[in-house]
């Protein structure tokens, strides 16, 4: 792995995301009202049973340039023997958005009808997309070489949500930018079928669990390496880290009292059962240093408010935000376990690092691409 002792330090943050020598770069859409020629976002706060975007919901279609009301590629070049790097135009974001392809073999020379499998893939709240390629190596793994990888970017600290904006929503809408524009746009022109299967860390893995669940049908599988699971459980972890990095917590999901039902609608925990029929992964260490930690690693960067939730782990733990994420993955499991759901787990000892994400990685592809496999 390549990543430098500085990108280490901005990967195991507090709340799951960069807060280490970090400022946080401007979210598409921050400032101003929603772009005239952004289509309506898709409301988080909806009640799990009428989450939008069934397999089935796809905006747009074949039908003229363009899928999502505006959505567009911009740009497309080659990174790489297999690797394909989209730039997107996205009305849901409010501006462009980049978007890593690793195709499969003969996608080259794909006919109008051709699709494959579909990974996809979800970068953590540093929205760093090109780790799986870039760190980890995935372009080398043979048992990709049949499935189309999608690897989309999200905006820094974007939680895979639609942002509730005071009420307003609009820009940052990422669930909709990934789920009801980039997705149709990838099955209309890029060969991407209609068995998917969905992994992330960290953010990601939190990402991976609630698309599935807010969209039965959608996903075959779902896997989360050290996932900020269930945001209701620590909201102080969101509102901490935000607070640090200088992002306005409240026009995620509002006030985890006042606005708890888009909280709710949007929390792993919370919509365990819409999970029944799909094949569940969860993996998180606990905070302790292990085996892939080096000898000098260090604890976690010290972040203002989390003094209180240190409190609440053994004095042992270095990685506060790997606890936090091994709490909430414990609890989601359970909860899972108790509706029914076919899930599987890995908690081991570790901190929120990469080294473990790369491990959970390809420990994971096999039942990933088994969920593909299957008819």
């Amino acid at each position: 792995m390549s990543s430098s002792p500085p990108r280490r330090r901005i990967l195991r943050t507090a709340a799951a995301t960069a807060v280490s020598g970090l400022t946080a770069p401007p979210l598409l859409g921050a400032a101003g009202p929603a772009r005239a020629d952004a289509r309506p976002a898709a409301r988080p706060d909806l009640a799990p049973g009428s989450a939008p975007g069934s397999a089935s919901s796809a905006v747009g279609g074949r039908s003229g340039p363009a899928t999502g009301g505006g959505t567009r590629v911009v740009r497309e070049r080659r990174a790489g023997e297999r690797i394909v790097d989209l730039t997107v135009r996205s009305p849901a974001l409010g501006g462009t958005a980049e978007v890593r392809l690793l195709v499969p073999d003969g996608w080259d020379e794909r006919r109008p009808r051709d699709r494959w499998p579909v990974l996809w893939l979800l970068p953590g709240g540093n929205a760093e997309h090109l780790t799986f390629t870039d760190d980890y190596g995935l372009q080398h793994e043979p048992s990709v070489r049949k499935v189309l990888v999608v690897m989309p970017s999200m905006p820094f600290y974007g939680f895979y949500t639609d942002w509730w904006n005071g009420g307003a929503d609009g820009p940052p809408a990422v669930e909709t930018f990934h789920l009801r524009e980039l997705r149709p746009l990838l099955e209309r022109d890029y060969g991407a079928g209609g068995r998917r299967a969905v992994a992330g860390e960290s953010q990601g893995g939190y990402g991976a669990v609630k698309y599935a669940a807010r969209h039965p049908g959608m996903f075959r599988a779902a896997a989360s390496w050290s996932g900020f699971l269930h945001p209701l459980m620590y909201p102080d972890a969101v509102v901490r880290g935000a607070e640090y990095l200088g992002v306005e917590w409240r026009r995620i999901w509002g006030d985890p009292v006042r606005q708890r039902h888009i909280w709710e609608a949007n929390d792993p925990y919370h919509l365990a059962r819409r999970l029944r029929g799909v094949r569940v992964h969860i993996a998180s260490g606990d905070g302790t240093p292990g085996r892939l930690d080096p000898p000098d690693v260090e604890p976690d960067e010290d972040i203002p408010g989390f003094e209180e939730l240190a409190r609440l782990f053994p004095r042992e733990v270095i990685s506060l935000s790997e606890s936090i994420m091994g709490d909430e993955s414990r609890a989601v499991a359970y909860r899972l376990q108790q509706e029914g759901v076919r899930i599987s787990t890995h908690f081991f000892r570790g901190t929120h690092a990469p080294a473990y994400w790369e491990r959970e990685l390809y420990a994971t592809l096999p039942m990933l691409l088994g969920a593909l496999r299957d008819r």
